[in-house]
């Protein structure tokens, strides 16, 4: 299923560290040639400092223990310039490790700034310093002191653009430490800046807000809200368009999040409309599965998109995620998304027939017999559906539900007054822009 593979549109919008976990997902699935993916990893390590990293797998690729002298010669580089920025850093360093030193910084930036300078003799240098620090042991791989060196420099940075690097820097190292509850956190606050803050250009904001998308994809099929999360973020209208714009594979998971989260079925109608209206720029089984089966009602061609559905999840970084469970391993997305991709199939089908054939229904949901009978029964029973299952004839009688006319106003304006808000502040925020910075927690 190599022909479904987003890495290729997903990497662009990632800082190279964190394209590493995919290609990792691509080599144990094993989609790629394993020549292949080592050399792109190869490529990736070459404009890093994770030299001993990149020797190892030069020596795996090429099956040698000699390593070319140009990467022998690079890591004598890195190690001096790695000593050089310690030193450089080293008085701000010591402050910060000295607990009592700390007791005496506040809330106020530039008074902080004025007494390290007066007091300590750390001056505007030394916080550079410590950026340029905290960088490198990021690109050396070290995730852990290079969040906590940029955490704390956030703390003393005046200049708006070098604070908004440092927010994306500590994001991406608390992904790679898979520190999902902080992970959040920062990409909340890197949202509220990009949303708030005057780009030179609409086309920056833009590609911030497409950046973002791509880097909360680790966070929201990771951590336990996630789900919620990507659909509270996506279907905003400001980020809906930058995916219309500029990143419309990131539909893919959009639409998963919205079948597997049976508590955000209001937002399918929504998805339906998007799906349809980007057609021709995207699709892939997922989205074409939501077509087939709500714009089409090609059940057949729904049944066979479910198929390659199941593949494509298996295949792809984000959603395969695998999970042991005593002595077998499951992916819990794709038995989720199969689950609720026949209820969806089998709801649709009941809103056309009134009686259905339980062995054509079985097909239809890629089941034998009898497990879509014991399906239907235990789906009737849990979601109180107004149907009776005839074992003699081995059908499925459906009882009539016509929505009444005021529950359709009640469900068509209940959106109304949401929207109304969303626009009011749209017009407000471009009245009166707004600089203000979110300050650290």
């Amino acid at each position: 299923m190599a022909e479904y593979d987003l890495t290729s549109k997903i990497a662009p919008h990632l800082d190279r560290h964190l394209v590493f976990p995919l290609l990792e997902f691509l080599q144990e699935k094993q989609l790629y040639p394993d020549d292949q993916i080592l050399k792109s990893k190869i490529d990736l390590l070459s404009k890093t400092n994770m030299v001993d990293y990149a020797m190892d797998i030069h020596k795996s690729l090429y099956r040698t223990e000699d390593v070319p002298q140009e990467m022998t010669d690079r890591r004598v580089e890195v190690v001096a310039r790695l000593k050089s920025l310690e030193e450089m850093a080293a008085p701000l360093i010591s402050f910060l490790q000295n607990p009592s030193l700390v007791q005496e910084l506040r809330s106020d930036k530039q008074y902080n700034l004025q007494m390290l300078n007066d007091r300590y003799q750390i001056g505007p240098n030394q916080i550079e310093a410590l950026y340029q620090y905290a960088k490198f042991q990021f690109e050396c791989g070290n995730y852990s002191g290079a969040a906590d060196f940029l955490y704390q420099y956030r703390t003393f940075c005046t200049n708006s653009e070098r604070s908004l690097s440092a927010l994306w820097g500590k994001l991406a190292a608390e992904i790679l430490m898979q520190n999902w509850d902080i992970a959040l956190e920062e990409l909340n606050r890197l949202k509220e800046i990009i949303d708030s803050k005057n780009f030179a250009s609409p086309l920056n904001q833009l590609q911030n807000r497409t950046w973002l998308m791509h880097w909360s994809l680790f966070i929201f099929f990771n951590h336990e809200n996630g789900r919620n999360g990507i659909i509270d973020l996506f279907f905003q209208e400001r980020y809906l368009n930058a995916i219309q714009t500029n990143a419309h594979h990131l539909l893919r998971y959009l639409a998963t999040a919205v079948v597997v989260n049976k508590r955000r079925r209001n937002m399918l109608k929504e998805l339906i409309k998007v799906i349809q209206q980007e057609q021709y720029a995207y699709k892939d089984p997922i989205t074409e599965f939501l077509e087939c089966l709500y714009v089409n009602y090609d059940f057949e061609g729904a049944q066979q998109k479910l198929v390659e559905c199941e593949k494509v999840i298996l295949n792809d970084p984000f959603l395969g995620k695998q999970v042991q469970e005593g002595n077998f391993v499951t992916v819990p997305l794709r038995d989720e998304f199969l689950e609720n991709a026949r209820l969806f199939i089998f709801e649709t089908y009941c809103r056309i027939h009134q009686c259905i054939d339980i062995r054509m229904l079985a097909e239809k949901l890629s089941m034998s017999y009898d497990e879509a009978e014991r399906w239907i029964v235990n789906l009737v029973k849990n979601a109180k559906l107004d149907a009776k299952i005839d074992s003699t004839s081995g059908t499925v009688v459906m009882g009539t539900n016509h929505t009444n006319v005021y529950e359709q106003i009640i469900e068509n304006t209940k959106q109304l007054s949401m929207r109304t808000y969303v626009l009011a502040n749209n017009v407000a925020s471009i009245a009166v822009p707004t600089t203000q910075v979110p300050t650290i927690r």
